[in-house]
């Protein structure tokens, strides 16, 4: 089988931040896979890609659906139906290139197809074009460093991380606390305890046009968008 699958990563939001070779792959490849929620909904990935490189004539749109389930039957069979997608495609010799938020290998939908790609399409040759991250877009929207010399970089998804602030903000000189929208009122209730809460910094759609930093978390109520990071540092601005 010489058709390739492409994990491409298109960045955080901001089209221009898609990678010059990303560009050059999704300009030429004849199938683009992308994931999108629930059927009939749009993909936050595939826009930022059209928005990139415009549509190519004669080039297919594949649009997969991965619902945003915990039940691990419902994952499995989403991700199943997805991989009999792109195997069809590839075993035609078309390559396909599936365009993910961010970076492929971090946090990615492409992570599922990846993993089933060796059981339904073990011969085809899978290939990634990294992303720009929202790490480093969160960092560079609030202006935290995210490493340096000797410091350690802890990057966790912040509902699995309410009960261990204080030993994390002990451990590593920043942390970096993901798809904090949902959990944010129990998140800054946890940071205001462990005494926290000056430390922490509020980026909420990083490159996009709606993006806000925040650094007083104590004045936001109620919860925020799904692409919401809080980058705790071990000391306040100013006196890392």
């Amino acid at each position: 089988m010489s058709a390739v699958l492409h994990g491409v990563g298109v960045g955080p939001g901001a089209p221009d931040l898609l990678t010059l070779r990303a560009a050059a792959l999704l300009r030429e490849v004849p199938v683009v896979a992308a994931p999108r929620r629930a059927e009939g909904e749009d993909s936050l990935a595939l826009r930022i890609a059209r928005d990139a490189v415009g549509e190519v004539p004669g080039q297919e749109t594949l649009l997969l659906t991965f619902p945003m389930s915990r039940d691990a039957q419902v994952r499995r069979a989403a991700r199943e139906a997805a991989a009999a997608e792109v195997g069809a495609r590839l075993a035609s010799g078309r390559s396909v290139a599936f365009v993910t938020e961010g970076d492929p290998l971090v946090y990615s939908t492409f992570l599922d197809l990846l993993a089933e790609s060796r059981r339904a399409f073990p011969e085809a040759r899978v290939d990634v074009v990294p992303g720009v991250s929202s790490l480093t877009a969160v960092a560079a929207a609030a202006l935290v460093p995210l490493a340096d010399g000797d410091g350690r970089l802890a990057v966790i998804p912040a509902p699995t991380a309410l009960g261990e602030l204080g030993e994390l903000a002990r451990e590593f000189e920043t942390v970096l606390l993901l798809k904090a929208g949902g959990v944010l009122p129990d998140l800054r209730a946890a940071l205001a305890r462990e005494g926290l809460l000056d430390r922490a910094v509020l980026v909420s759609g990083a490159t996009t046009v709606g993006e806000q930093v925040t650094r007083d978390l104590a004045s936001v109520q109620g919860r925020t968008g799904y692409f919401s990071t809080v980058l705790l540092t071990r000391a306040p601005e100013g006196r890392r």
